[in-house]
């Protein structure tokens, strides 16, 4: 087991090592229009504020060594810490404590998502499976294409048109830390996790469906029950942990993706969080803000595809060994 995680974890390096590089190249190599320079000088003379942007970023520089600085200082960091992260084009302030506020935010609210789509979708997909072409089928799987029909924009604008602007039930959008209180943070953030869980809640309840009545099918499932076991355990410790398999490739991309941001989500409640800031950073050709948010997304979804790597293993023993 150890070696295979060994294994696992150096590919992840890897991968991680040809993002990056694919990062640089698309920011760096790529060159930038006269918008990013003037941003960079707030407005100053086209040709002045290149020479001045080249020098400051070192873009004058051959290109191994721009590449040289950029590893160095992400990795061992820069005149404003570690990681290096740079400063803003639009604030001229350091990038870092920046991307690390909206990171809080983003986790937050994908962790929070996650636990609410997992809580409804895989009980529904469980119940949908043991009970084919019933009434609780029926009705999840009538869930499951309503909540897949239904754009997050949508229903998040229609939940604040319905329960904030009407009825007055929800604060609205917005963000409050969760240092100024728990339940302040928790009202304002509850909203978001539910809209943003109910569309992955319907894929969960079809894929742990689908995945659970073909398990169920499997000998050794039969085995399990014709050992006397309780119904129960054959479900829990046998089938369900043969059928988490493809969820747990789903889960891990899922969130990886959203670590870097549910840009629509986030711009529906006003949720200062990673994707809102690479929008905003577009809007102002704020390069090495959308560098820094590249990268991160990058790394969060090669982080999450390690641990689900090492959960197969844990799941399916017959894995580490192929």
């Amino acid at each position: 087991m150890g070696r295979y995680i060994a294994r696992r974890a150096l590919w992840a390096v890897f991968v991680l090592f040809v993002m990056t590089t694919i990062t640089f190249v698309i920011y760096f190599v790529m060159p930038p229009n006269t918008s990013v320079y003037e941003q960079f000088t707030h407005g100053a003379e086209t040709q002045r504020a290149s020479e001045l942007t080249k020098s400051v970023l070192g873009l004058d520089q051959p290109i191994y060594v721009q590449y040289g600085l950029f590893m160095r200082h992400l990795f061992l960091g820069d005149q404003y810490g570690w990681p290096g992260m740079w400063m803003s084009f639009q604030t001229r302030s350091a990038l870092k404590p920046i991307i690390a506020s909206r990171a809080i935010v983003t986790f937050q609210l994908a962790v929070g998502a996650a636990f609410v789509w997992l809580l409804i979708g895989i009980p529904l997909g469980i119940l949908s499976a043991l009970r084919p072409r019933s009434k609780t089928d029926r009705f999840t799987m009538g869930f499951a294409l309503i909540a897949t029909s239904m754009p997050v924009f949508f229903l998040g604008m229609m939940v604040l048109y319905i329960f904030w602007f009407k009825l007055g039930l929800i604060p609205g959008a917005g963000y409050v830390s969760l240092g100024d209180g728990f339940g302040p943070w928790l009202s304002h953030m509850i909203v978001p996790w539910i809209v943003l869980a109910l569309l992955f809640a319907a894929y969960y309840a079809r894929m742990t469906r689908a995945s659970m009545m073909e398990t169920l099918g499997e000998d050794f499932v039969q085995t399990a029950r014709g050992k006397g076991l309780s119904e129960r355990r054959v479900i829990v410790r046998h089938a369900f942990r043969a059928a988490m398999l493809p969820l747990v490739t789903m889960f891990g991309m899922d969130l990886g993706t959203l670590f870097g941001g549910a840009v629509i989500t986030e711009t529906v409640f006003n949720l200062p969080g990673l994707g809102s800031y690479a929008v905003e950073s577009v809007k102002h050709a704020d390069l090495y803000a959308l560098l820094d948010v590249t990268v991160v997304v990058a790394l969060a979804i090669t982080v999450m595809n390690l641990v689900v790597d090492i959960a197969y293993a844990w799941l399916d023993p017959r894995i580490r060994y192929t």
